[in-house]
């Protein structure tokens, strides 16, 4: 019996299974994009004579820079500007879940033991997982090319536009593949993979902003540090200007090659094991165990240290890029007017680089009170409740450990951004303060997001995990980064909490917005309690 034995009737099972997750997450990007290239193709259509200036807006700035590439003026790169670092995140993630749902998962759980009991090779789950990914990358990308050209946009640029979205997937379908044989759980799976993608976006972003513009200010060659991330491969394609191809063979080489590397370490262990084994426990427990806030720091506390990690280094290159942002001129400064007017510019950046890091933080936040979802699903809340533990204490454990976490993630990066910022600016002590007053104010709307996740949880627990994503993406994009650029109403953009959020240290901070937004969130928490109290466990049979 050949080692993939099998391995066509577990894509037929895996394809069922995922019948209904993967077609919302690729039509849920497609249905993104289409809205947004229609909504760009109006606007440019109507004032056709703004979408140069934009670029070079686009072009010329180093912290628009993060979020992508630009190369010329057209109605699709500045579209793809806008949505395909997000799109790409997505697509590495979709791809992420579906191999370890199909690997890691079904051994987690006592599937792929059974499997194995019947004709089926000891590679082919694997190989289900990474066939499963990796359709599901291919419809993506036609799907988010078909989403352009409805939109008004040219079928190459708008085909090459979905395969470079794609692409990031496919590399991502390779590294999960590996991270699925590394880890013994799924969740220390998919953290390993988030972690690999935190750090493609942070290259991406360094290269990006590093590059070196042109003469016209309408395009940008990015730095070395962008060629060693999926993502950056992805935006080198560089749709609807070069309209390259050939970075997805890098994508496609890597993903081969760390399943040949995923397909070695499947002989190298046992099933249900990974190749890094489960620590010792200690002989006696802390006493902090013995209360629900003490479990769940201890539960989420390597998460907590990774995303750490990763705002200080964002904070040290976002603080040192301040001098390159004083000496901007002409049209780089427009988009950071909207932060605090061009007369306090190296304040309307340090403001929009603190709502970036208030978005971060916010998904922190999120993905840490879906625990509770894990929890009840999962059967771990049950013998918590069976003890002295109320359903009330067990809520405020998270909600607790979510506020201490998300303070000190939002503090750790503005002492990165001073740090660095007050050595190329000097004053480092006075911007320390400046930057740690920015950065609270970002609370109150984070806590409003991890309220409404609360809520969802609560009220409607089957369907909370998707619909707190897109409430997190929803507040993203029509708050202040996103939805003035877009054109959205003002109704709209109110709906955002970080519309809420003042733009300090550019303005100075205005105390009645945060109240409101510190009583929407006690009025949503509140709601969340009652209808906790008032509704079954939704326990698994």
């Amino acid at each position: 019996m050949s080692g993939f034995t099998g391995t066509t009737r577990l894509v037929r099972l895996a394809l069922r299974r995922d019948r209904m997750i993967l077609p919302a997450w690729i039509l849920g990007m497609a249905g993104f994009l289409a809205a947004t290239t229609a909504m760009f193709e109006d606007s440019y259509s109507a004032h056709p004579e703004l979408l140069e200036p934009d670029t070079r807006i686009v072009v010329e700035n180093p912290g628009m820079r993060v979020l992508g590439l630009v190369t010329g003026p057209s109605v699709g790169g500045y579209t793809l500007h806008r949505d395909a670092l997000t799109l790409a995140v997505l697509a590495a993630m979709m791809s992420v879940l579906a191999v370890v749902r199909h690997t890691r998962q079904s051994e987690e759980l006592g599937r792929e033991e059974m499997l194995a009991a019947g004709v089926v090779g000891r590679y082919a789950s694997l190989a289900a997982g990474v066939v499963v990914s990796l359709l599901a990358n291919v419809v993506l990308a036609v799907m988010l090319g078909l989403a352009m050209v409805v939109a008004g946009q040219p079928a190459v640029g708008s085909l090459i536009g979905g395969a470079s979205v794609a692409l990031v997937g496919v590399a991502f379908t390779g590294v999960a593949a590996v991270t699925s044989q590394l880890a013994s759980t799924t969740r220390g799976a998919t953290g390993l993979g988030g972690a690999v993608l935190g750090v493609a976006f942070a290259l991406a972003a360094l290269g990006n902003m590093l590059g070196t513009v042109d003469s016209a200010a309408l395009r940008v060659s990015s730095a070395w540090p962008a060629w060693l991330s999926p993502i950056g491969w992805g935006q080198q394609m560089r749709p609807f200007a070069d309209n390259l191809w050939w970075p997805l063979g890098l994508a496609v080489a890597v993903m081969v090659s760390l399943c040949g590397v995923a397909v070695v370490l499947v002989d190298r262990r046992d099933v249900g094991r990974g190749m890094w084994p489960e620590r010792r426990g200690a002989a006696h427990a802390s006493p902090a165990l013995l209360s629900p806030a003490g479990l769940v720091w201890r539960l989420q506390r390597g998460a907590l240290l990774g995303w750490a990690v990763g705002l200080l280094g964002f904070g040290l290159v976002f603080g040192a890029l301040s001098d390159r942002i004083q000496g901007l001129e002409g049209s780089a400064t427009e988009w950071y007017a909207t932060f605090g007017g061009e007369a306090d510019l190296i304040g309307a950046y340090w403001a929009s680089m603190m709502q970036i890091a208030g978005m971060a933080v916010a998904v922190y936040v999120v993905a840490l009170m879906l625990r509770l979802r894990h929890d009840e699903s999962e059967g771990t809340l049950e013998p918590v409740l069976a003890a002295a533990v109320s359903r009330l204490r067990w809520l405020a454990a998270y909600a607790v450990n979510a506020l201490a976490g998300a303070t000190l993630l939002i503090l750790v990066y503005a002492a990165a951004m001073a740090l660095t910022g007050g050595q190329a600016l000097g004053g480092t002590a006075s911007l320390l303060r400046d930057l740690i007053g920015a950065a609270l104010v970002q609370l109150p709307a984070v806590a409003v997001l991890g309220a409404a996740v609360v809520t969802l949880v609560t009220v409607l627990p089957r369907w909370s995990v998707g619909l707190s994503w897109l409430l997190l993406v929803f507040s993203v994009f029509v708050g202040p980064m996103f939805g003035p650029s877009l054109g959205l109403p003002t109704w709209l953009l109110n709906l955002s909490p970080f519309t809420h959020v003042p733009n300090a240290p550019a303005v100075a901070i205005s105390y009645e917005p945060l109240l409101g937004l510190v009583l929407a969130c006690v009025l949503v928490g509140v709601l969340a309690v009652i209808a906790l109290r008032r509704r079954n466990l939704l326990l698994p049979a």
